[in-house]
């Protein structure tokens, strides 16, 4: 088992410099708050980000504090985000998390995540209502920098093709074993890069194989090759 688990961190180095040359560095820095962060990627849940961010931006606009999202009605919540997608749904998800951070904090922050370990904080998240395994991991990663990896439809598809987990694993349980493949400060660069490589080459129907910079090391790439459209 050490000797699989070496072999595909030596795998990881390679991929991410294969993808590095071909996207850019990329590093870690802050972005919005933990609190905008979740109720942002509960916005994106299930939908498009063309539709959630204009969503999210609204929120924004209608609200000059996450306290009064808080304390406002489902229905204006729903009425302000409603083309993002799942407006009722996700209106009450938004809301009660909000009301469950103040019940348990005292106050709408949850920079004290920052002083939890992975596992500590991801459980605390993961008991809000709406909140998964990719919506803490996406929180804790890119507002707190914490290496909690998430596993989006491009990460799991290109995994899986790069024989990083194997087909059978659900994506739950990708977030785990691939945490323990990534080191952690290579965690952020793995997610972002894998889902840019994921949107321009190896997409879901179509990869384009005969351009993809990982052809080499790709245990797919011999499947894939050979059909027309992949190139």
């Amino acid at each position: 088992m050490v000797v699989c688990i070496m072999v595909a961190v030596a795998d990881i180095n390679r991929i991410l410099k294969l993808l590095s040359a071909e996207y850019g560095d990329v590093q870690w820095r802050p972005q919005r708050s933990p609190v905008a962060v979740l109720v942002q990627t509960i916005l994106s849940q299930n939908t498009s980000d063309k539709n959630s961010r204009p969503a999210f931006q609204r929120l924004l606009d209608s609200f000059p504090s996450w306290q009064e999202v808080a304390d406002a009605s489902v229905d204006r919540i729903c009425q302000v985000i409603k083309t993002g997608g799942l407006g009722k749904i996700k209106a009450g998800y938004i809301k009660q998390a909000l009301e469950e951070i103040q019940r348990q904090r005292g106050a709408l922050d949850l920079g004290f995540l920052k002083d939890m370990r992975l596992e500590e904080a991801r459980d605390w998240l993961m008991r809000l209502p709406g909140v998964g395994m990719k919506t803490s991991s996406v929180v804790l990663l890119f507002s707190l920098g914490i290496p909690a990896l998430p596993v989006d439809t491009h990460v799991f598809r290109l995994s899986k093709r790069l024989g990083l987990i194997d087909s059978g694993v659900t994506v739950n349980k990708a977030h785990r074993i691939l945490e323990g493949l990534v080191p952690a400060g290579d965690v952020y660069k793995f997610h972002v890069l894998l889902i840019e490589h994921g949107r321009r080459t190896c997409k879901a129907q179509r990869p384009r194989c005969n351009e993809c910079v990982l052809g080499s090391l790709c245990p797919s790439y011999a499947k894939f090759v050979g059909h027309p459209w992949a190139s």
